[in-house]
């Protein structure tokens, strides 16, 4: 619960950071390919890290790396609020402190991802899956609109909010306690920062699951562009903004509450692929939609499908992973 709640605190600190940051990116530059780079810049740190971070995961306490990265948020929150207060605040800067957000999730998200299984007992797992996605879809309902109907009043009363949910989302990591927490310490080498890749490709529905939402992931996705619909096309300001980052995670709350006490169990090929093919329909009907309400109904719809997809994939990945391999 400790947990759950924490994921809560740092979820809804980072939705309303980004909605404000790519409120501002907007407003300042009128650019889609500058938002279009707030979301590059956040993907560069993971593709650079990636083996470093998995390699941390598995012989490091997972809740001393969480913290960490908890830690650059409130940074990167507080050079946002500062720049803010003074009235210095810039494109530069805000890439800036993207950056360090990127950094930091390119830690926090794997690293507490593999730290869920050490919280419940075995059987348990699927359901403390969808729980924890659960907790992410609350958050992500409520940060976004919470953070467009206080952007209205400031800007500054955002960013200011978000430090807090980061400190609290640290605090409350403290007090977690895990079972079979790495201890391990030896400096990496290559065999160890290539144990997960060679582990997937032994295990075929890993991989699998693992490439489909890579393309779902990179073909799929609308987060980057919604300030330009939220403005340019819906007309609906910030927000009406929040609303729109909200939607999607209606849709997979709904999923995920469901999940929680009926598991899927069966036919898990087939559901993959049809969520997934849900997802690109919703994708698509989002990007043709005038309508306000239609268009908060599809990204609704595109949660729900992506959800069960999540569900069904960090259940697979979790349940068939050594405890030494999940980072």
């Amino acid at each position: 619960m400790l947990f759950w709640i924490a994921r809560v605190c740092s979820t809804v600190g980072y939705q309303m950071l980004a909605l404000t940051i790519g409120w501002q990116i907007y407003e300042l530059t009128n650019s889609a390919f500058d938002l279009g780079l707030v979301g590059l810049i956040q993907f560069v740190p993971a593709v650079i890290l990636t083996l470093l971070i998995g390699h941390a995961a598995d012989r490091y306490d997972r809740r001393l790396i969480v913290r960490s990265a908890q830690c650059v948020h409130v940074l990167a929150a507080m050079m946002i609020t500062t720049a803010l207060i003074a009235g210095v605040l810039n494109r530069e800067l805000l890439f800036g402190a993207v950056f360090l957000i990127g950094c930091a999730r390119a830690f926090e998200l794997p690293t507490a991802h593999s730290l869920v299984p050490a919280l419940v007992p075995a059987p348990m797992i699927g359901r403390a899956i969808a729980a924890w996605t659960s907790a992410n879809q609350v958050a992500v309902i409520c940060g976004p609109a919470l953070g467009g109907l206080l952007y209205a009043v400031s800007p500054k009363l955002v960013t200011s909010l978000c430090i807090l949910f980061f400190s609290a989302s640290i605090v409350l990591i403290s007090f977690v306690r895990a079972r079979g927490v790495a201890e391990t310490r030896e400096p990496p080498t290559v065999a160890s920062v290539l144990a997960g890749f060679n582990f997937i490709r032994t295990r075929n529905r890993l991989l699998g699951v693992i490439t489909l939402d890579l393309f779902v992931v990179l073909l799929g996705g609308v987060t980057a562009l919604l300030p330009i619909f939220a403005r340019d096309i819906l007309a609906v300001g910030p927000s009406g903004l929040g609303l729109l980052r909200s939607a999607p995670a209606v849709g997979a709350l709904l999923t995920t509450i469901w999940l929680s006490n009926h598991p899927v169990e069966r036919h898990i090929g087939p559901k993959m692929f049809g969520v997934v093919a849900i997802y690109g329909l919703a994708t698509v009907a989002f990007g043709l939609s005038k309508s306000f309400p239609l268009s908060l109904a599809v990204l609704a719809l595109l949660g729900l499908a992506d959800a069960l997809s999540v569900v069904i994939r960090f259940s697979l990945v979790q349940i068939e992973t050594p405890d030494d391999k999940r980072g």
